[in-house]
């Protein structure tokens, strides 16, 4: 190879280096952006020192152009950082949301999620949002191998209380998910406890997650202390929920104490979390 050639190769090389920079810088400005937007509710920016939403989703590994689908989004918290990343890196963010065609849906879900779908209609503020149904009777989440990252934060304790629903859920996520796609959790985190049956207090331990994760045709690729919290002593009254953001005081339908203390736990933060990274593997 004459040192002409070696020299044009090297600065071919040098230039595709320099492209994959810049489009990380890119991604790194798009994110740190919808992390930053003035538009998030103040509640939910008040939240990101609980939730580390940057440092989570790089670990998880987000990427410009995925397509993401984030299951039961809850309030929120994490579409108005997931659905502008996606629009401005041209991705797709689809939510994962209560299934209409189900018959035995309870008109309280079905306006939940008519209220979330109005919520997010501005597609100059969020793109386009996309929807699908759901829940423990639910069909496919989208066509199979086309996601290229599926979250699901906080909600596999719920599913725990359901036969045989954990079981599907991590079938279809591996259903829609590419060869090597990443399913990305973020859960309560009972160890170094034992886990309550079923997860109740809202807390699941590593191993339950791991193995329902394994079954269903993942590999556990990383974990991740971003969301670690040593204040959080897994012992409270009414569960998880007796922390921030819900700051429960009683059990469902009763009075609170009047003498509970409730700085006592709002002093502990929000739970203390896994947070781990799955990759598809068969």
């Amino acid at each position: 190879m004459t040192a002409s050639r070696r020299q044009t190769l090297g600065l071919a090389a040098a230039a595709l280096v320099l492209t994959a920079a810049q489009g990380a810088q890119a991604a790194d400005a798009a994110l740190a952006k919808a992390v930053a937007s003035e538009t998030r509710p103040a509640a939910d920016r008040a939240r990101d020192k609980f939730r580390n939403p940057a440092e989570s989703l790089t670990f998880w590994g987000l990427k410009p152009g995925q397509t993401v689908i984030e299951i039961s989004p809850g309030g929120g918290y994490w579409t108005e950082i997931l659905a502008p990343y996606a629009a401005a890196t041209k991705g797709r963010y689809v939510a994962g949301v209560a299934d209409l065609a189900n018959p035995k849906l309870s008109d309280g879900a079905r306006k939940a999620r008519a209220d979330f779908e109005a919520r997010f209609a501005d597609t100059a503020r969020y793109g386009k949002v996309e929807y699908v149904g759901f829940g423990a009777v639910s069909g496919p989440l989208g066509a199979p191998g086309s996601a290229d990252l599926v979250l699901t934060a906080r909600n596999i304790h719920n599913w725990m209380w359901t036969p045989g629903m954990l079981p599907k859920v991590m079938n279809d996520f591996n259903a829609v998910l590419k060869p090597g796609g990443i399913l990305a959790v973020e859960e309560h985190r009972a160890d170094p406890k034992p886990m309550a049956p079923d997860g109740r207090d809202g807390y699941v331990s590593e191993a339950a997650v791991i193995a329902a994760a394994e079954a269903a045709g993942f590999r556990l690729a990383a974990r991740s202390e971003i969301n670690a919290n040593p204040k959080d002593t897994k012992d409270h009254p009414f569960g998880v929920w007796t922390l921030p953001p819900s700051r429960r005081s009683a059990a469902p339908g009763a009075q609170p104490a009047p003498n509970f203390d409730r700085a006592r736990y709002d002093a502990i933060g929000e739970s203390d979390r896994m947070t781990l990274r799955f990759v598809k593997v068969r």
